[in-house]
């Protein structure tokens, strides 16, 4: 059974930076490589208005949705998991890091059926400038979230092994920083894509 995981003397020092420099480095690359696409988005939005206005009417909200719950969701259990291994509890660490893998899973099922429902309506990549940007975008954020799952597994298998402890826990916490960055970056996706008109 999972607990819930709760604040203990063992929380870092107020001020510190989880992770390490290195997965820092990586995260702003990767926000770099977003504020690119995003100004592309609003560039080619600012020429082909018409385009932007209709495209998101043809897109699967259900879906979007989905994969923001499944997204949010994954952030909320990784938390859980560096709280519970900061308390000394890498068992239940470890389960809330399976959920955060089924929250992976089934952001790339979703996936898997929106671009079904797509192609079954018509919605490829040359349908148009909106669509374009729209599989750009989704695909690039695919190939970030894979990259996350290959760091998740490695991050299970250590805390499997005990190579983590309260005092220790580094690989974790950089892990997490990088799925909370590449949850941020679908929380400007979504509303972008699917939301606004």
């Amino acid at each position: 059974m999972l607990l819930t995981a709760t604040r203990s003397e063992q929380d870092p020092a107020e001020g510190r930076i989880p992770g390490n420099k290195g997965i820092w480095a990586g995260i702003l690359s990767e926000m770099t490589e977003f504020a690119l696409l995003f100004g592309v988005y609003f560039i080619a939005r600012a020429h082909f208005p018409e385009d932007f206005r209709a495209g998101p009417l043809q897109l699967s909200l259900f879906a979007g949705t989905l994969n923001t719950i499944l997204m949010i969701s994954g952030s909320y259990f990784v938390a859980n998991a560096v709280i519970a291994m900061r308390q000394n509890r890498p068992e239940i660490s470890l389960r809330w890091l399976i959920l955060v893998l089924l929250a992976a899973c089934g952001y790339f099922v979703t996936k898997y059926f929106e671009f079904r429902w797509n192609v079954g309506h018509g919605v490829t990549g040359r349908t148009g400038i909106f669509f374009t940007v729209y599989y750009y975008l989704t695909f690039t954020h695919m190939v970030h979230v894979l990259w996350g799952i290959m760091g998740l597994l490695w991050v299970m298998a250590r805390t499997k092994t005990g190579a983590y402890s309260p005092q220790d826990h580094e690989g974790m916490e950089a892990f997490a920083s990088y799925w909370h960055a590449t949850d941020l970056v679908w929380l400007i996706i979504f509303p972008l894509l699917y939301l606004l008109h």
